[in-house]
């Protein structure tokens, strides 16, 4: 059933029942306005909804029941019959309801006999008697059956399924209305819950052979699934908030004579329900403002050189705790002179000031109370309440607004809202005594550092930076930002933590554990702190500061400038000097005391594998993986299986099948040159090299591959290495490329990914030896159409055949699509329609050559 019916079902069904017990109050209370007022809400609302579902029976019967409520409005006298008459009309209305419920479609018929009664009735004239039809109803039987079944039969079979066909199947009985303060409530009682396991759980790890270890790992699974359960009943996808948004840019558009496509990403991304009503207004706001003033005409945007339709985007995601929403156009941009001679007229800061102050900080000013910077006001704009609003409404849940304008481009509102009553996993650290929490989501890794170890931490023009794999790592210290005394660089923890595409080290003096942590809001008197998202309380009843990974990041300065320009010095004198590219190395120990390094490329994970689950089959190590029997080879007799624990598998897959490498420990992934200076007759050895200052084993993975299956190299095409053409794959979404990049490879294609089309076309430009393109028609900025038709504009590659990837393929895109010169169609997750249709391309050309 569709979600939007299903809604309408079970809030209709609640609302008739209201309306039953306020018209009997009606009926002694005839002269209260507001029991009428709220039955008239009622029906009208049930009348319009029907109408926006096409149940005209349902919206007939309804616009009649509403007509003579309103009469009841005006003044008419209330009688007995009206309302016995309405409530009839009422009954009728669940039976529809029922069948609809039951068919999806309204039932066959009409409902004459109640219709007209109630326009009499709203007319004033005299209501003739009126046999009203009763609701359909199951026929019954008067006769005695011949053959009476036992009264205990009888109720074991009819009266069960009577039962749950009346009553199990109805959508009322799946759903509840519950206050939303009773979920707040108990949403706070779970948190409460989650600390009190924490303070056992840190008992029980200071007494090992406490008697409560078992039970308290029960009540910590029970209280972790009753979490999981509260925050979902709380939790909504932003879509929800956009729902009205298409439509309050298509009346704008009419308003304003504009054209405007509105494209929204991450709409299933979930986020406090309170929060989410915080943020209608504006989230609504914005989409409105960008409208008005940041899309130009279509005049003012042919002029300078853009298309006619102007663009609106909306985005949301959770980064570093956080949920990001980014709302954007591509238009004007602010008007950064008309806001300074606003900022001066109205005294809000001097010319000298404003001088002093960065194009950001100048774009800020558009949030004061009562600013605008409109000619005139209209219905839409123009009286400067709005933009203040939103970012009062933002910093009312503890989040912040951020703009960015670049002028002709376009401007991006970012609203960051932190979370408030939400339970996350975070690590906590130690720096200058005091212990703070991290949360995990921003944290890629922990690195010990120290100038006895492999990783130790430099200076370049006194910003410290760590040597990460062969890159340099720009740091923060913890103790520096907190001002929590000196900092000592011989020895620490780096934890590395990502936010957005930036990646940095935080220098801290210890690392705990990982805990399950409560997250408290701020006080507002310190939410201006950027380097913190709230507060929590520990296991043993510390109250800690949980940091913010992104306010962090703003610490950065100095060390990431640096950093960045001293790796690339690097690179570039590395390119010049090494003939030679260096090879990830994915370094371990098997058997022997000597390290063993396997190209990485090769392997497809690193997995640790219950020993319990490892078989033994005619002499045969396996293991179930994925669905398939995985054989795990030794790479010699010294290697043994583990007996109990988790076993370390290098695991490499092609085509289908999966073999595992058993390793004793993972050392490290190292990028070095691989330069083997001693080769090596044995079986399954390449030779030797030196990694790391140490003597290593390079395995030959070729060797035990077809150990594992004998046909492993026979099973491939051998017309593969015939079909090495480029084919060159444009789409903005990693996921799909990360898809189907290694799809078309294994069907023989050398393949280069582009994220949007300008990459495509800077692509082309660099190199016409492609083959074959295959696009994404629906991309931000320039979508598959626009660059098919520039690759068409394009000589050089006038002739490459293009196959379209799209979400759903209908007769008239296909049409534009001929238009521009597709060659071909193919439904986005169809794997197999793609290759298919690669390859036919590929014939076709062979053919053509």
């Amino acid at each position: 059933m569709d979600d939007l019916l299903r809604e309408f079902l079970t809030e209709t069904n609640e609302s008739l029942n209201l309306v039953d017990a306020e018209l009997v109050r009606f009926e002694q209370e005839p002269n209260n306005g507001a029991i009428l007022g709220n039955i008239f809400r009622l029906v009208h609302t049930i009348k319009g909804t029907c109408g926006f579902l096409a149940l005209p029976r349902l919206e007939t019967l309804t616009h009649a029941a509403e007509t003579l409520m309103g009469k009841f409005r005006d003044g008419m006298p209330v009688t007995a019959e009206a309302v016995t008459l309405i409530l009839s009309t009422i009954d009728r209305i669940k039976s529809i309801l029922e069948t609809i419920e039951k068919s999806e479609q309204e039932p066959e018929g009409g409902d004459g006999d109640l219709i007209e009664p109630l326009g009499r009735m709203a007319r004033g004239e005299a209501a003739a008697p009126q046999q009203v039809a009763p609701p359909p109803a199951q026929p019954v039987e008067l006769k005695k059956p011949e053959n009476p079944e036992p009264p205990e039969k009888a109720d074991k079979q009819d009266k069960p399924e009577r039962l749950d066909e009346e009553r199990g199947d109805r959508l009322a009985n799946h759903s509840i209305r519950v206050n939303v303060d009773t979920l707040d409530h108990l949403m706070t009682t779970v948190s409460e819950l989650v600390l009190t396991r924490n303070q056992l759980l840190e008992i029980v790890r200071r007494h090992e052979d406490s008697d409560f270890k078992v039970p308290l790992q029960r009540l910590s699974n029970v209280t972790a699934e009753l979490q999981e359960g509260v925050m979902k009943t709380r939790m909504q996808p932003i879509g929800n908030a956009w729902q009205k948004l298409p439509r309050v840019v298509r009346d704008l558009c009419a308003e304003l004579g504009k054209d405007i496509e509105l494209t929204m990403r991450g709409a299933d991304t979930e986020l406090d329900r309170q929060v989410l009503d915080l943020v209608k207004d504006p989230l609504t706001h914005l989409v409105r403002n960008c409208a008005d003033h940041g899309i130009e005409s279509p005049a003012e945007r042919i002029a300078a050189g853009k298309p006619a339709k102007g663009t609106i985007r909306l985005a949301a995601w959770h980064e570093g705790g956080h949920i990001i929403i980014e709302i954007s156009d591509n238009g004007r941009g602010l008007d950064l002179a008309g806001i300074k001679a606003k900022v001066i007229e109205k005294g809000l800061a001097s010319e000298a000031q404003l001088a002093a102050k960065s194009e950001t900080e100048v774009c800020n000013y558009i949030f004061a109370p009562g600013f605008t910077t409109a000619a005139k006001i209209t219905s839409i704009s123009g009286r400067g309440v709005g933009m203040d609003v939103v970012r009062s409404n933002i910093e009312q849940i503890g989040g912040t607004v951020d703009l960015k304008s670049v002028s002709g481009v376009g401007a991006t509102f970012t609203i960051k809202i932190p979370l408030t009553l939400a339970i996350v996993s975070a690590l906590i650290v130690e720096a200058g005594g005091e212990r703070f929490a991290i949360p995990q989501l921003a944290v890629l890794e922990l690195v010990r550092a120290g100038n006895n170890g492999e990783h130790r931490i430099e200076h370049i023009k006194d910003a410290p930076v760590l040597r990460l794999r062969n890159k340099l790592l720009p740091l923060v210290r913890l103790k520096e930002v907190f001002r929590l005394g000196a900092c000592d660089d011989v020895n620490g923890f780096v934890v590395v933590t990502q936010v957005g595409s930036q990646v940095f080290g935080v220098v801290v003096d210890g690392v705990f554990h990982t805990e399950e942590i409560v997250i408290k809001p701020m006080s507002s008197k310190l939410r201006q702190i950027p380097v913190f998202s709230g507060t929590t309380i520990l296991g043993d009843g510390s109250v800690i500061m949980i940091i913010d990974p992104n306010g962090v990041a703003q610490a950065l300065g100095r060390a990431a400038a640096a950093a960045a320009r001293a790796e690339n010095a690097e690179l570039q004198s590395r390119e010049e000097e090494n003939d030679e590219d260096t090879v990830s190395l994915l370094v371990f120990r098997a058997g022997s005391q000597q390290h063993k390094a396997v190209p990485l490329s090769l392997v497809t994970r690193l997995e640790e594998i219950d020993c319990r689950k490892i078989e033994i089959s005619d002499g045969r190590h396996l293991v179930q993986y994925r669905d398939q029997l995985m054989p795990l080879l030794r790479i010699d007799a010294e290697t043994s299986l583990k007996k109990e624990g988790a076993q370390p598998i290098l695991v490499f897959s092609d085509q289908g099948r999966s073999m595992g490498l058993v390793a004793d420990e993972i050392i490290d992934i190292v990028e070095e040159r691989l330069n083997i200076e001693v080769s090596s007759d044995r079986p399954g050895l390449l030779g030797y090299a030196v990694i790391k200052g140490a003597t290593t084993e390079i395995i030959d993975v070729g060797h035990f591959l077809p150990q594992a299956f004998e046909d492993w190299f026979r099973r491939r095409d051998p017309s593969a290495a015939r079909l090495a053409r480029s084919v060159l794959l444009v789409d903005d979404s990693a996921f799909f490329r990360e898809l189907l990049a290694p799809l078309i490879k294994a069907a023989g294609y050398r393949v280069v990914a582009a994220a949007s089309a300008a990459d495509a076309l800077a692509a082309l430009k660099s190199d016409t030896r492609f083959d074959l393109i295959v696009t994404d028609i629906d991309m931000p900025e320039m979508d598959g159409f626009a660059l098919a038709e520039a690759v068409r504009a394009m000589p050089a590659v006038a002739a490459v055949p293009i196959i379209a990837l799209a979400t759903m393929v209908s007769a008239e895109t296909v049409e534009r699509g001929r238009a521009v010169g597709f060659h071909d169609f193919v439904a986005k997750f169809d794997r197999a329609g793609l290759v298919a249709a690669i390859k036919e391309q590929g014939a076709d050309l062979s053919r053509a050559a």
